[in-house]
């Protein structure tokens, strides 16, 4: 895509005060062509690079979100795991996660291996799919989720790398959110099809993990066979700095050396480390999306059968989300835009605070307190879903212009890796405090700790990263 521009350009290129056409009236055709940028814009935004990428997530996240779907229940419901227990699973999944971004950056970054360390990790989370079928204790299924978390963590930082390498800096925002908006309809789609597989298939449970890895499979084939072995960094826009070569006369990337310490070495960059340490205060009452379900199917009453429906509204909501919100950040400010997402968050947890009965005329065939029950998980779901649409991408987006190309996937973990360590203390102190106080104490502990953690992100904000885009200087935060 870029190759076919770079070329149309350089053949339309020529001397004189208007270079790339003669002298004269304007052609119809390149009339038609300024009359429509935008169009043109959003295409080069979107390189095949993130397109790809885009689709490895959409099959994944069809078979991951499958097993999440149906994960609490299959716990709670099926081997009577008290929220105590659950949280600590949950917290096990969050946390290892955490745990091995770090190796997962560090090992893509050296000799640029990105997309072999991806392929490993989503061949390793497909692998513990059927694993789910063989045990039924809380210790071998803890075991489990920490080898496909180990497999999420591997691949996440080598796949954000590779977006944000493809990507052009001023549309940096809008190819996560693209990517994010394919990510998320996978997850759309995975809840759905565990729900027919429930109704459907005569093993239940069981087939549902089975499903799940065949589709799992599938994903790591498109990845292997679709995304590109290596890629190349995108130039700066026209105007942006350049930083200079070293006296060697190697590049840049070549002359770096990839390692630990270099990568840690990154947080002494002003704008990386107070991004990183506003990601990691707001994890810290960001309460699991599987407390979240749990809390709305208790709040309602649902059948259980229901209950992996409930995914679909925070996914549905961050499928329309994404691409809006990822433009919105390039344009207004990622940082902007990932703290606003925490305000719709604590929105979220205040309804689920907020007493569902209702007294009044009825209105119409349906009483008031009907249409608050009936709105409560419709607001709520909303409000969740633009929540990860204004934080996901936009974070790793934020984070891509403060780290050099040569250590872009180890820089992007460790923002990655303070936020997910974060949400791992908040599912572990969730859980007891569910257990301990009941689930409205615990959370009102944690809508009372976001509003304080949000209040302390917006003092410690970080310094804002000029980026030279065409046309248009913008912020990056």
């Amino acid at each position: 895509m870029y190759v076919a521009d770079a070329r149309t350009a350089s053949e339309s290129s020529g001397p004189g005060p208007h270079p790339g056409r003669t002298l004269g009236p304007l052609p119809a055709a390149d009339t038609r062509a300024v009359a429509r940028p935008a169009a043109r814009t959003v295409l080069r935004a979107v390189p095949h690079t993130v397109l790809v990428l885009g689709t490895v997530s959409l099959i994944t996240d069809v078979s991951s979100e499958m097993v999440t779907a149906v994960l609490p229940l299959y716990l709670v419901a099926e081997l009577g795991l008290s929220p105590l227990g659950f949280g600590l699973l949950d917290g096990v999944y969050n946390g290892v996660s955490a745990l091995v971004r770090l190796v997962g950056g560090h090992l893509a970054d050296r000799g640029r291996r990105h997309k072999t360390t991806a392929a490993l990790g989503y061949g390793l989370s497909a692998l513990c799919k059927p694993a789910l079928l063989a045990v039924h204790s809380v210790p071998l299924i803890g075991a489990v989720l920490a080898v496909d978390r180990t497999g999420k963590g591997l691949r996440t930082a080598p796949r954000d790398a590779m977006i944000s390498l493809a990507a052009p800096p001023e549309a940096q925002g809008r190819s996560f959110g693209v990517h994010r908006a394919m990510d998320t309809t996978g997850a759309l789609l995975g809840p759905l099809t565990a729900f027919f597989v429930l109704r459907t298939a005569a093993g239940g449970f069981d087939a549902v993990f089975v499903v799940s890895f065949c589709i799992a499979t599938m994903g790591v084939l498109v990845l292997l066979l679709f995304a590109p072995g290596r890629v190349p960094a995108t130039a700066p826009p026209s105007g942006a700095a350049v930083a200079p070569a070293p006296a060697t006369g190697r590049p840049a990337a070549a002359a770096a050396t990839v390692s630990v310490r270099a990568a840690l070495a990154l947080l002494g960059r002003p704008h990386l480390r107070r991004l990183t340490g506003c990601a990691f205060v707001l994890g810290l009452a960001t309460v699991s999306d599987s407390f979240v379900y749990l809390l709305l199917q208790r709040r309602l009453d649902l059948s259980e059968r229901w209950f992996p429906l409930l995914p679909l509204g925070t996914a549905g909501a961050f499928l329309l989300l994404a691409v809006p919100l990822g433009h919105a950040a390039d344009r207004f400010g990622r940082w902007r835009v990932f703290l606003a997402g925490h305000l719709g968050l604590l929105v979220a947890y205040g309804l689920l605070l907020a007493p569902t009965h209702a007294t009044g005329e009825p209105v119409g065939p349906v009483t008031v307190a009907g249409l608050v029950v009936a709105g409560l998980p419709v607001a709520v779901l909303v409000l969740h879903g633009a929540f990860y649409a204004a934080t996901d991408g936009v974070l790793m987006a934020a984070a891509a212009g403060s780290v050099p190309a040569e250590l872009r996937a180890s820089g992007l973990a460790l923002v990655q890796t303070g936020q997910a360590g974060a949400r791992f203390g908040c599912s572990l102190s969730f859980g007891v405090a569910w257990t301990a106080w009941g689930s409205h104490t615990a959370l009102i502990v944690a809508t009372v700790t976001l509003a304080t953690c949000v209040a302390a992100s917006a003092f410690i904000r970080p310094i804002a990263v000029p980026i030279a885009a065409p046309n248009a200087p913008r912020e990056t935060t």
